[in-house]
């Protein structure tokens, strides 16, 4: 299978699906914390906003210029990150970081939409633009806790 065959198998129907029926696409109003982060390799960003109750996310919005992978991947950040805690995010990230990376396993529930994302495993300069909605979301809970 040569690697533009592989490329186009990349992008699954599911993928594309999620990527345009993002979750929360509107930033906002009046955010606990906010972060941006950037894929220096393609130039995807996202931007999100936390509301935080008793050590949980209660409200996000994200505003996501990424590609079709980032934009899944902030599809299903959103589908799952209503109620978590900033443990829960940073044991989603380092399980997605190690499905990426070192084949292992798709994140615990609620994480486990990344599933989808498996075949970008081959495609190591797609990794960073995946792991953006996490990152970004870890970044914005990690501010919040330090200042509270």
């Amino acid at each position: 299978m040569t690697r533009e065959t592989d490329l186009i198998k990349l992008y699954s129907q599911r993928i594309l699906e999620l990527a345009a029926d993002i979750p929360y696409l509107e930033r906002l109003d009046d955010p606990d914390a906010t972060a941006k982060k950037r894929s220096p390799l393609c130039g995807s960003t996202i931007s999100v906003d936390l509301k935080i109750s008793d050590g949980r996310i209660s409200e996000f919005g994200q505003d996501v210029k990424a590609c079709a992978l980032g934009q899944a991947a902030a599809a299903v950040v959103g589908e799952a990150i209503i109620g978590r805690t900033q443990d829960e995010l940073q044991t989603a990230r380092n399980q997605l970081k190690n499905m990426l990376i070192a084949d292992g396993p798709v994140p615990d529930p609620p994480f486990d939409g990344f599933e989808v994302l498996i075949p970008a495993r081959e495609f190591k300069n797609r990794h960073a633009s995946i792991m953006l909605a996490l990152d970004a979301s870890l970044a914005a809970m990690n501010e919040y806790c330090e200042t509270v």
